[in-house]
């Protein structure tokens, strides 16, 4: 098949164009979940807005004529996509701490720069960034593939006048779920102290590491977004992914925020199919105010 511009005919009469672009920023492919960093070369599907790794393209090929155009997109015309791109602000931030640390290293040592930046570790400050942008960029993946679920994503969008972002914003026909995305080592835990005679005080513990802060994070969050939705329901959830689950439950609530893995936020999600909510109207009113990161 002819990578660089294809159409493919599904069940309904709608085309779905599908163009090869070199990315511009980070994505994963919504079919196998394998990091595209920028620069590779992928399969943009403008339907479902998502991209695809060059393994995971479908064969079919439509026969009707297609109007000639360029074989592959300038790079001035690789905008992202309307949903955002999952992990782009966190690996943009990654590649500066990078930069920044390199160039450090080169000017302490001179002619022997070169050889000290590849004998050296990252730091951890920095790293962290590439793990947190691999995290977001997985669940991403995960989630594009629920839009054959009626179930609309967005990714790492911009909290107004703040530097923060929302790592995923899923709007289903029941409600908007706000989404933090953590790739964290360890099992994720509910701890209760106190209950009859002392104030109850549940505390999220992820192995050995009190992350009850996350949920405040994501309680935050939930609240700038429903402050603009007004009567849609809105949840909150913290997935933790590659995180050390146990085979059978695992998933719980504090707070009022869900936590949980990737495949069982995606399975809730994708569930959500009887309610009033307006899909698309409601995605537009959000991307509007929480804009791409």
């Amino acid at each position: 098949m002819d990578h660089a511009s294809a159409y493919l005919r599904p069940s309904n009469p709608v085309r779905i164009l599908m163009k090869q672009i070199r990315l511009r920023y980070a994505g994963a492919c919504r079919d196998c979940g394998t990091p595209l960093p920028p620069g590779t070369k992928a399969i943009y599907e403008a339907a479902t807005k998502t991209v695809r790794c060059l393994g995971c393209v479908p064969v079919a090929k439509s026969p009707d004529p297609q109007p000639a155009g360029p074989p592959e997109l300038a790079d001035e015309d690789l905008s992202p996509t309307a949903s955002g791109v999952a992990g782009s602000s966190a690996r943009r931030e990654y590649e500066r701490r990078k930069a920044k640390d390199e160039a450090r290293l080169r000017e302490k040592w001179g002619r022997l720069g070169g050889l000290a930046v590849a004998l050296s570790d990252e730091r951890q400050s920095t790293k962290a960034w590439d793990q947190g942008a691999i995290g977001e960029e997985r669940l991403g993946a995960r989630l594009d593939s629920l839009a054959t679920a009626g179930v609309a994503v967005l990714h790492d969008r911009r909290i107004p006048g703040s530097k923060a972002n929302i790592d995923h914003i899923a709007i289903t026909r029941q409600g908007v779920w706000v989404i933090d995305a953590k790739r964290y080592k360890g099992r994720p835990e509910l701890k209760i102290d106190g209950g009859i005679l002392r104030p109850r005080v549940e505390k999220l513990l992820v192995g050995r590491r009190d992350c009850t802060n996350l949920v405040d994070g994501v309680l935050k969050q939930v609240g700038l977004v429903r402050d603009l939705v007004g009567d849609v329901p809105v949840t909150g959830a913290l997935c933790f992914v590659e995180a050390d689950w146990p085979l059978i439950g695992g998933a719980f609530a504090t707070g009022g925020i869900h936590v949980l893995w990737p495949n069982r936020l995606a399975k809730v999600l994708a569930e959500q199919t009887a309610g009033d909510v307006d899909v698309a109207a409601t995605c537009e009113s959000v991307a509007s105010r929480f804009k791409s990161a």
